[in-house]
């Protein structure tokens, strides 16, 4: 059965194949979680694999709608996408600009977020 077009411009995970990300075929931008290319507006992507390793640009703490901190952070990938998702492995306020990190494995961004953890967590050297 051939998957559809949602089925298609989806994320996907899995701990042995990373991300699936997208990559506009008219600018070459690349993207995650868009319908549309956020530099020409194309609808023209094309489905590509990540290794889901990035690191961490900027973390805050946030506690809005729950009475538990959580950590929230931008990610930036090796194949030029920013993600915002949540990185576990520490407390919330220790999670630190320059931090390398994976995909938790076993998450399904289907059902909701993606979940990262840190790769290393004495490591507190830059990655790229």
């Amino acid at each position: 059965m051939a998957p559809t077009v949602h089925e298609e411009a989806g994320p996907r995970h899995d701990a042995a194949s990373g991300l699936v990300y997208q990559r506009c075929r008219w600018c070459q931008t690349a993207s995650f979680r868009k319908l549309l290319c956020p530099v020409c507006a194309s609808s023209d992507l094309e489905s590509e694999h990540s290794e889901g390793y990035g690191v961490v640009v900027r973390s805050s703490v946030v506690n809005r709608y729950t009475g538990v901190a959580r950590n929230e952070s931008l990610v930036r990938f090796p194949e030029g996408f920013v993600f915002r998702c949540r990185v576990v492995g520490a407390a919330p306020n220790l999670i630190w600009v320059g931090a390398r990190v994976r995909p938790v494995p076993g998450t399904d961004p289907e059902a909701g977020e993606v979940v990262f953890e840190l790769c290393d967590t004495d490591s507190r050297t830059e990655w790229f």
